[in-house]
């Protein structure tokens, strides 16, 4: 058994010892292993025993060999390397060959390297990248690298652009922490496609959002299918727009089912979350999570009974117990760790989740039902979406507010909010809600008209 103490009396025996192990160990797994387990290397150790491994059949063997070649960081095996690197069948071996020779960061290699970005996989492309970014001041290098900024994969061109083309989206001056007061604990009784073209570029911290379904519910009235995406294509634009650099966007929906006309005629089930996720992509939301909100199959309506009698194949029809949470991100080439960096110690020692939290994508909450709404977000599901994406102090927004669930939860979590709703009726449902004196201890909430709205900007 190739246990930790046997390994490192043959590394002390030296290189003999080794030569004689690996010469011996005639099954391909428990040399694979050997030189997995092999760790730090002595100073005296002689590479030349593993080069007869880099043709070995087995692309383990061939990759254990190249990563304790690369151990080394020594430019005499420059070439065998460069040969691995372009010759080598197995994609991990080829790539462990342009890491090691980038470990080295002999100015020597930069040519290899800078030939490894011609390569079709773009693996190899990037960890050529890595290796080139040490000497990335070189103009040579610097131009080479350039060039891939318009790379057909995709993160490829992320690193470029990091590198070397980044521009910070927040063109207003405004701290990434604060926002307008005109917009804090705001609603407003209008199209947000109206609102939204008057609302500042970088002013929102979360969007937490569940659009009208598609001609499922009697407040949403579309022409087509293609009608409501754009509808909505054009809503999400703004909201891009208005989101702080880096900064989340989490949308729940569903498939929705049209109800057949006859029994004649069949019913239409449209895929919303699958069918919205291009355009938002395309307009430069980062895809980060999906999360799937399970509700006890007893709340929802049976498409099951059918079946339940007939038994027939192809009849059956499963019952919609989830929606979708689909976590998006601002693009930017920033880390997180850069957005939290911009507020200080203490808010973010407030703001950390400290309770027992769902460790999964797939959160059981109970759906809340309402006699004037009749799609009405949980509490629950607002609470967790706003802890788990911003911070005290931060500004979310939900442009269908409905109910405005997302307004009690904002301030019950020391947020601050920020509401449209077209309907009159459920206008005037949060003014009544969230006017209880009790709820808020500073800033209170303000209602708007459209023009009201337009006056105070």
């Amino acid at each position: 058994m190739l246990t930790k103490e046997y390994i490192n009396e043959l590394k002390i025996k030296g290189n003999g010892a080794l030569l004689k192990a690996i010469s011996e160990f005639t099954d391909s797994g428990t040399l694979a292993s050997l030189l997995e387990k092999l760790g730090y290397l002595p100073k005296d150790f002689d590479g030349n025993l593993l080069i007869p491994l880099l043709n070995h059949e087995s692309h383990q063997i061939r990759l254990g060999a190249v990563k304790n070649i690369g151990k080394l960081e020594d430019i005499k095996y420059i070439q065998i390397l460069s040969k691995i690197a372009r010759q080598d069948t197995d994609s991990m071996v080829r790539r462990e060959a342009v890491s090691s020779i980038g470990r080295m960061r002999h100015p020597q290699n930069k040519s290899i390297l800078i030939e490894m970005l011609n390569d079709l996989d773009p693996k190899i492309v990037l960890q050529a990248i890595r290796g080139l970014l040490v000497f990335k001041n070189d103009k040579v290098v610097e131009n080479s690298l350039k060039q891939l900024y318009k790379h057909p994969n995709e993160m490829v061109q992320t690193v470029i652009r990091k590198e070397f083309f980044t521009q910070s989206t927040n063109k207003t001056g405004q701290p990434h922490t604060k926002t307008y007061e005109f917009l804090k604990n705001v609603v407003v009784n209008g199209d947000v496609r109206d609102v939204l073209k008057i609302v500042p570029d970088e002013s929102i911290h979360l969007t937490f959002t569940s659009p009208p379904y598609y001609n499922a519910r009697d407040y949403s009235i579309y022409q087509s299918y293609q009608e409501y995406l754009q509808f909505l294509d054009k809503v999400f634009r703004e909201v891009y727009r208005v989101t702080k650099e880096g900064r989340f966007f989490v949308l729940n929906t569903s498939p929705i089912i049209i109800p057949r006309v006859s029994r004649q005629h069949s019913s239409k089930r449209y895929p919303i979350p699958f069918d919205i996720h291009a355009f938002l992509v395309n307009m430069g939301w980062e895809f980060i999570d999906d999360i799937i909100w399970l509700k006890p199959e007893t709340s929802v309506k049976n498409r099951n009974a059918g079946f339940l009698q007939h038994r027939k194949p192809l009849g059956y029809k499963s019952n919609p117990v989830t929606e979708y949470l689909m976590v998006y991100r601002k693009k930017t080439e920033k880390l997180i760790d850069w957005n939290i960096r911009q507020y200080d110690w203490e808010v973010v020692k407030k703001s950390k989740v400290m309770e027992e939290y769902e460790t999964s994508n797939v959160w059981k909450i109970d759906p809340t039902f309402n006699k004037v709404h009749t799609a009405v977000f949980p509490l629950e599901l607002c609470n967790r979406v706003i802890k788990f994406y911003s911070f005290k102090g931060d500004l979310v927004f939900d442009p269908f507010a409905g109910s405005g669930t997302l307004g009690k939860a904002a301030r019950k979590l020391e947020r601050l909010f920020f509401l449209t709703e077209q309907d009159e009726k459920y206008f005037e449902l949060i003014r009544n809600d969230l006017s209880n004196k009790t709820i808020f201890s500073d800033k209170e909430p303000k209602f708007f008209t459209l023009e009201q709205f337009k006056k105070i900007i």
